[in-house]
Parts: structure tokens; C-alpha cells; sequence
């Protein structure tokens, strides 16, 4: 059997700023590549590039060799290095994700070493993240063979893992079809942005709904900015996660079971409808999971603003099927190949469960009808993790993959504006502001 070598690297200009990865698979017999990988992956940090790029590597490895196939994995980032071997721990939450998604696939094959090299010694996958992000700053995508493309509209850039060819990306776009900006596909690591852009608050800041807004200044003559005219009307959904209970304190699978919130979960609650019943909050509308750990939450804010809850059905979690209840070892021991499926494919459901696509549909239509049906108004939905990504990366129109890249604390809140001429803006993603009072 051949064995593998991979080396891998990623890098951004700004960390965070336009960011992109690089793969290389050899013959560990002879050196020789076959295959190489890369791609601009938007604005992120360096961190989350160098994981994307070893993401790359193992799935060209399973693509040429199959399951079981042994590799070495050389790269010249050490956190990456010692992570992935065990040795350090993950202390930022934004690269957990990464690290599943990575640890999923070395299941799949058979690791013979975690080697960290010098950059020196890893020209080769640097030099093709490098590709990668000049290709994008002129609007093209990388594409091994000596070519780029323009990106296609609407889509977000793949990465492309193919032979390699003599020949380099060329940097010509085309005549006929206008330059491409690349698609932001991560989520930034406020852990590594800290000093630079300030505290979580100021990054959601603000959560404050635009209809309300538009309440309080209905009178007030309104002025273009020659941005957009200033007829535009937005409904505002605010989507508050529920608060603790015993399964989410240990990390455990909580979808259709219905467990309630802790005493800290509803002092959550509590905090969270504090905040929701100022200004510059003007709640018109709760809407609430059927689910007791959501009700609870969404009842704490309706004693306090004095609305009533109304339930929709579709704004339900995830049914984890056979999962319900297990922590994530437990099933990583008991349903391994399910497991690792499920990771690599939305459209893949839990043993007895339902699949990312499933949920998609139905939260797309809950989403759907709020915005038609409280037009111009501020919505809160009180739901899971699952339904308010659903949300969140339906109104960025991020891929399905994208959920893998989002995390959402208990009893956080997320903000979407909808316009009534159609496009949708997220203006607040986890802020738990309400919470360190």
C-alpha cells in the first residue's frame, strides 16, 4: 500500500484579513505529488487557514488511497500540530469545529506521525496558499493546471484538489464576465482578533432592531443617503437561544427530548427579558419552539413586556435520534461511521434523526412566514442552536457547511433585518452582553 506524506499551510493577510490554504500529498516512497490543493477562504485568521488547509490534505488523501490509507502530516504550525496529536489542548472555541472536522476524517486513515517543519521546509503548501489569495484579490479562483476562474455569482469558492501541472495560476480575468470579490466562508476568531477590534460587545453592537427605530421616528422626515431610497421598511428578528439546562451544561445532544432550564438557565431567561423590555427595544411580536427549555425563556420575556407567546412548530431543534442524550465521545465511540458522515454531510441524518437539509426546509418556512406576516414589526423567536443558524446563514446565503462554522452560547441573542425591497442583513451574532451585568 502506498503511504502518504501531507504537507499543508495557511495564512492571512492580517490575521484576521483575506485568508487562503494550501495542500500538497506526496509519495512518502518518493516525494512525488500527487495532488495539491488551495483555496481563498475570505477574511479569517491564521489559525482557522492552516486547519483548512490540513482539512484539505486528509480528504485528498482518502480520495487517492481510501480508508485506512497511511500519512504522514508535516506542517509548520505548531498549535495545528500539537492540537491535532493531543498534546495541547483547544482553548478557542472558533477552532473546535475545525478540529472534529479534521479528527473525523484521521479516523478514516491511518496517522503514522504529527510532525511540526520549519516554513522553510514547507514551501510548497505555502506557496500554493499564496496562489490561492492572489488569485482572489483580482477576483479568480485557483484551479490547479495553470488556470483560474472567474468566481460564479452566488456561490461560495470550493476548494480545488487536483494532479498537479507545470503550470501556475495566471492572473488574466475574463474579458466577458466582471471580477469577483471572494466569499467570506469562517467565522472571525474574536479569540485571536482581541486588541484589535475591541470586546464581543462592540463586535454585535447593535442589537437594537431597526423596526423599532422606525417607531419611535415615523414622523420624522426622512432623508436619502444615496445608499438606498429611505422608504425602505425592515423587519427586525430577534433570535434569542434558550437558557441552560442540565444537557447543554454537559455538552450532551439535546434536540427533540424536553429538558428544562436549570436555576442558571433561568436566571438567563431572566436577564435576557430584562434587557429585551428597554429601550431601545419595542418588542411586538413573541414566537417560541414548542420545546420547555424555549418556552420558559420565550414566557420570561412575555411577563415582562406583557405579550403573549405564540408557538411555531417548525422553530423546534434538531431530532438527534439515537444521539438524544449522549455527549459527544459517547457517540464518537458507539457511532463512529455514522458519526464521521454526518460531520462531511448535511444531507446526512443521525441514526433516527433528521439531517441539516431536513431542518433547512422547515426553518426557512417558519422564517418565511414571520417576515411576511409581521412586516415592518420586531419579531423575537426564541429557538435552539440549530434553527437560528438556520436563520442566520439563510439570510447571509452561506452554504449548509456553513452551520459547522458558527457557535452560539445559551441564551444569546442574534439580530436579522429584513427589507421590504429583499435583501437581509445580520447585525448581531451571539452577543451575551446581557449576561456579565
Amino acid at each position: 500500500m502506498t503511504s502518504y506524506v501531507i504537507e499543508a499551510d495557511g495564512g492571512s493577510r492580517g490575521n484576521p484579513g483575506p485568508a487562503g490554504y494550501g495542500a500538497v500529498v506526496m509519495d512518502a516512497s518518493d516525494g512525488q505529488v500527487l495532488a495539491e490543493a488551495a483555496e481563498a477562504i475570505g477574511v479569517t485568521t491564521n489559525n482557522v487557514a492552516e486547519y483548512r488547509g490540513l482539512i484539505a490534505g486528509l480528504q485528498a488523501v482518502l480520495r487517492l488511497g481510501g480508508e485506512g490509507a497511511p500519512v504522514a502530516v508535516r506542517m509548520d504550525s505548531k498549535l495545528v500540530i500539537e492540537q491535532m496529536a493531543g498534546r495541547w489542548k483547544i482553548k478557542n472555541e472558533g477552532l473546535r469545529p475545525l478540529a472534529l472536522e479534521a479528527g473525523a476524517l484521521v479516523r478514516q486513515l491511518r496517522v503514522t506521525e504529527w510532525t511540526w517543519i520549519p516554513r522553510e521546509r514547507n514551501k510548497h503548501a505555502d506557496r500554493l496558499a499564496n496562489e490561492a489569495m492572489d488569485a482572489a484579490a483580482k477576483g479568480l479562483t485557483w484551479k490547479a493546471g495553470g488556470t483560474t476562474h472567474p468566481e460564479p455569482q452566488g456561490e461560495p469558492p470550493t476548494a480545488a484538489a487536483q494532479p498537479p501541472a507545470a503550470g501556475r495560476p495566471t492572473t488574466t480575468p475574463s474579458p466577458t464576465t466582471p471580477p469577483l470579490v471572494a466569499h467570506q466562508t469562517d467565522l472571525l476568531d474574536i479569540g485571536a482578533m482581541g486588541a484589535a477590534i475591541g470586546t464581543i460587545s462592540e463586535i454585535s453592537a447593535p442589537t437594537a432592531s431597526t423596526a423599532a427605530a422606525q417607531q419611535r421616528t415615523a414622523k420624522a422626515p426622512a432623508k436619502g443617503t444615496g445608499w438606498a431610497p429611505p422608504t425602505r421598511v425592515a423587519t427586525s428578528l430577534l433570535l434569542l437561544r434558550h437558557g441552560e439546562t442540565a444537557l447543554s451544561v454537559e455538552r450532551r445532544f439535546s434536540g427533540r427530548g424536553d429538558a428544562e432550564l436549570t436555576p442558571n438557565g433561568l436566571a438567563q431567561a431572566a436577564a435576557a427579558a430584562e434587557r429585551l423590555s428597554r429601550e431601545p427595544y419595542r418588542l411586538d411580536v413573541i414566537v417560541s419552539s414548542p420545546l420547555k427549555r424555549a418556552r420558559q425563556t420565550a414566557e420570561a420575556v412575555a411577563r415582562r413586556t406583557g405579550l403573549d407567546v405564540e408557538v411555531d412548530e417548525d422553530l423546534r431543534e434538531l431530532d438527534f435520534g439515537d444521539w438524544e442524550g449522549h455527549t459527544f465521545t459517547e457517540v464518537q465511540r458507539r457511532w463512529p461511521a455514522e458519526l464521521s458522515a454526518w460531520l462531511a454531510d448535511p444531507e446526512t441524518a443521525p441514526p433516527g434523526g433528521e439531517s441539516f437539509a431536513t431542518v433547512a426546509r422547515r426553518v426557512q418556512a417558519a422564517g418565511e412566514r414571520l417576515v411576511e406576516r409581521y412586516e415592518g414589526k420586531t419579531v423575537l423567536a426564541v429557538s435552539h442552536v440549530t434553527p437560528i443558524k438556520m436563520l442566520l446563514r439563510l439570510a447571509l446565503m452561506a452554504p449548509l457547511e456553513s452551520l459547522y462554522r458558527m457557535h452560539l452560547d445559551v441564551a444569546c441573542l442574534s439580530l436579522i433585518e429584513y427589507y421590504a425591497d429583499g435583501p437581509a442583513v445580520v447585525k448581531s451574532f451571539n452577543d451575551t452582553s446581557h449576561l456579565r451585568r
